[in-house]
């Protein structure tokens, strides 16, 4: 991978969004992420959609746009974008998902937390401050977060708010650090690098997160959020079986 490539003096900030059919969302998402001026490049990654995702992709300023030749799955797609956006030089890396359900607008004050060397990752909290709810999240996702959440910060001895946000921030040397590659191609692929981030011993910082919950906005059915929940624990026994020297998983390998 390329080294750092600092601008000016100034850490060099990337922000990907992983894309499929956000055709009607991309150009909010990306007018208010160039509204904070914080972002050296726009990396956008569309998983084949089937919609026009890409050709609106394709006429955006300061972008940089890869389209998979199949889908691949959401894990697959971050795989991309985190590579490119390292071998762009990124010293900062913002991922935004272009829906428009969490808002660019934090994106300095996760960049802030990261430049400042206070933590490595960076996470949006749909729980903080209550907005989750407020946002419009159903009652059974809300309740299921917080159960998947509780359960995690016993067996991954963190104190996290919630672990199943999108809106995810990090530093070159974590990315450099931590093996996502052996990651899940499907939703299960946040969770896992989450945790891999705890496995090195990095601390994850939060910070509140307003997020809106409408047609447009990603999400997963009742069956894939049953099995969603499912991996989510199963991920998090493997962690604490690793960390006992019971099992070495390739997504925890030897510190």
């Amino acid at each position: 991978m390329r080294s750092g490539n600092k601008i000016n003096g100034k850490e060099k900030v990337i922000v990907v969004m992983p894309a499929y059919n956000a055709e009607r969302t991309l150009l909010m998402t990306y007018n208010e992420i160039m509204e904070q001026n914080i972002a050296d490049l726009i990396i956008i990654v569309d998983d084949a959609s089937s919609d026009r995702t890409a050709h609106v992709a394709s006429s955006l300023p300061n972008t940089k746009l890869y389209i998979h030749d199949k889908n691949r799955g959401y894990g697959a797609n971050q795989k991309t974008c985190y590579k490119m956006a390292l071998n762009e030089g990124a010293d900062i890396v913002v991922m935004v998902h272009p829906d428009y359900q969490y808002t660019p607008k934090l994106l300095p004050s996760m960049v802030y937390l990261i430049k400042n060397r206070l933590y490595h990752c960076v996470i949006g909290s749909r729980i903080l401050g209550g907005y989750a709810l407020k946002g419009g999240m159903p009652l059974y996702k809300y309740i299921a977060n917080r159960f998947l959440t509780f359960i995690q910060n016993i067996l991954l001895g963190a104190k996290l708010s919630e672990f199943h946000t999108g809106y995810r921030a990090f530093s070159r040397e974590v990315l450099n650090k931590i093996p996502y590659e052996n990651n899940s191609d499907d939703f299960l692929f946040d969770n896992q690098m989450l945790s891999q981030v705890l496995w090195f011993g990095y601390e994850i910082g939060e910070i509140s997160c307003p997020t809106k919950y409408f047609s447009d906005a990603s999400s997963i059915g009742l069956i894939k959020g049953i099995k969603y929940g499912l991996g989510c624990i199963y991920i998090s026994i493997l962690f604490r079986l690793a960390k006992m020297g019971i099992l070495r998983p390739r997504i925890f390998p030897k510190v």
